[in-house]
C-alpha cells in the first residue's frame, strides 16, 4: 500500500545531518517563538520549507516513491489518513479531560499552546498548516528521517528514533503538555508510518488533525 521498497538513498551519515539540522532549527523555534518579523506560524512554515527542501536534495529517490505513493490507492489511502486524524484528536479529548485532573498546571500549558495564535489572522493559519506545516512535517520527519534510518538500520530503529527525536525538540518549549502532546504524535504518526509506509497517509492525517486542534474544534 505505501511506498516502493527499494531503498536506494542517502548515506546515514547525511540523514543525521538532516536530523540535526531539524533539531536546531526547531529547538530554536519552540524557545524563542519569533524571529524578527517571523511570528511563530511563518517561523515554523520556513523551517518546514528548508528541510523538506534538503530533503529531495539529499534523497534523489524522494519525488518517484511520491508519485509511486499517489498513484496506488489514492482514495482508501485519504480516507484512512482522514480516520486516523478523527481518532487521534479522540484520545487528545479524552487525554485532557484526564489531564485537568491530574495535573494542576494542564490548562495553562494548553492555554500556552493556542496563545500561540494570538494576533494571527485566522486564514493565515489554515493556509500554512494546509499547504506547508502538515504536509512538510509528514514529508520530513516519517517520509524522509524514519524512512531513512530505518532503511540504514532497522524500521524499529528508525521510528523510535524518530519520536524521540521528534519530541525532543518540543522540550525547547519548556511546556509539559506540549511534550506530552508531542511524544503522542510521534507515536501515532511513526506508528501510521511504519504499518503502511505511505507519505501520502501521514500527510493527510497529520493535516486533518492540525486543522481539528487549531481551528475547526480547539481544546
Amino acid at each position: 500500500m505505501g511506498v516502493s521498497g527499494r531503498r536506494s538513498g542517502p548515506n546515514s551519515g547525511l540523514v543525521a545531518a538532516a536530523g540535526a539540522l531539524a533539531a536546531v532549527l526547531f529547538i530554536a523555534l519552540f524557545r524563542i517563538r519569533r524571529l524578527g518579523p517571523l511570528d511563530f506560524w511563518a517561523w515554523l512554515a520556513s523551517n518546514v520549507v528548508i528541510v523538506v527542501g534538503l530533503s529531495f536534495v539529499l534523497d534523489r529517490g524522494y519525488a518517484r516513491r511520491l508519485k509511486e505513493d499517489l498513484r496506488s490507492n489514492l482514495l482508501r489511502k485519504a480516507a484512512i489518513g482522514i480516520a486516523s486524524a478523527a481518532a487521534l484528536y479522540a484520545v487528545f479529548a479524552v487525554g485532557r479531560t484526564v489531564a485537568f485532573r491530574l495535573f494542576p498546571f494542564a490548562a495553562s500549558g494548553i492555554g500556552n499552546v493556542y496563545a500561540l495564535r494570538s494576533g494571527v489572522p485566522l486564514l493565515r493559519i489554515v493556509l500554512l498548516i494546509v499547504f506547508i506545516i502538515g504536509p512538510g512535517e509528514e514529508l520530513f520527519w516519517r517520509g524522509v528521517f524514519q524512512e531513512r534510518t530505518g532503511a540504514s538500520t532497522s524500521r524499529t530503529f528508525g521510528f523510535a528514533l524518530t519520536v524521540l527525536l521528534y519530541t525532543a525538540v518540543h522540550l525547547a518549549g519548556g511546556n509539559l503538555m506540549l511534550v506530552l502532546a508531542a511524544a503522542l504524535c510521534g507515536v501515532f504518526w511513526g506508528w501510521l508510518y511504519f504499518r503502511f509506509r505511505s507519505p501520502l497517509l501521514n500527510v493527510v492525517s497529520h493535516t486533518v488533525w492540525d486543522l481539528f486542534v487549531f481551528v475547526i474544534f480547539p481544546f
